[in-house]
């Protein structure tokens, strides 16, 4: 009997020994794993196609603004983390790029990296949540992982989508930035607690307006999203 595939990876990378290398062993260890090169075909099989989590090779000869504009059109076009695979040298990059969600620094641990992608898949789907929460106006898709308010589709980076499931599954609750750090980005995140703050301001520029309000600061504290009525 075939081994049972668990998720669907797609790495983004030049055609090369080391990419096609670490193709095999993802595929030794229960991934279906496909390739594609940096251009804007990627994002139309993306589309086409239905992925789990992406792989991007940052060490490409592309410019950093091309790998900004291309991440950026992943989370736009499909809702999916993104693990990058990155050279000491290109660390710095990674605290101006918002849309990458954790990274590896070559020359990479095979088995760090599985963890790494088996880790984020579990956060992606987080079992024991409703697969619809509604908060009025503002819908949240799990089995879909859309947000959409006043059934407009909000484009929502993975992590901003982590956040907001979160507060929205524990509703009237106060949470300060060091659980959310652990909560959403996990105990090894890469970073400090304003983040969180980042992250706050960008949801709430995004599903929040004259007639719509759903997080709370709570002073001196933290954050908590608003009872629904």
């Amino acid at each position: 009997m075939g081994k049972a595939f668990l998720s669907r990876l797609l790495i983004i990378a030049s055609e090369s020994e080391q990419r096609n290398k670490l193709s095999a062993e993802l595929a030794q260890s229960g991934f279906d794993c496909s390739v594609a090169p940096y251009n804007d075909k990627t994002i139309e099989q993306l589309v086409r196609q239905s992925f789990d989590l992406v792989l991007l090779n940052l060490d490409e000869p592309s410019t950093i603004s091309d790998t900004l504009v291309l991440t950026q059109k992943l989370k736009q076009e499909k809702h999916i983390p993104i693990i990058a695979l990155v050279s000491e040298e290109k660390l710095d990059y990674l605290v101006s790029n918002v849309s990458i969600d954790d990274f590896v620094v070559k020359p990479w641990n095979t088995t760090e990296l599985i963890a790494r992608i088996k880790r984020m898949l579990r956060h992606k789907g987080s079992a024991g949540d409703d697969e619809i929460i509604n908060c009025g106006d503002l819908i949240i898709d799990s089995a879909k992982c859309e947000v959409s308010l006043c059934n407009e589709i909000i484009m929502l980076t993975f992590k901003e989508y982590q956040l907001l499931k979160f507060l929205a599954n524990n509703q009237g609750k106060v949470f300060n930035r060091e659980t959310l750090l652990a909560k959403v980005w996990g105990w090894d995140y890469y970073g400090g607690d304003r983040t969180v703050d980042v992250h706050i301001r960008r949801l709430r520029s995004k599903i929040e307006d004259r007639d719509h309000s759903f997080i709370d600061t709570v002073r001196n504290i933290g954050y908590r999203f608003k009872e629904s009525i």
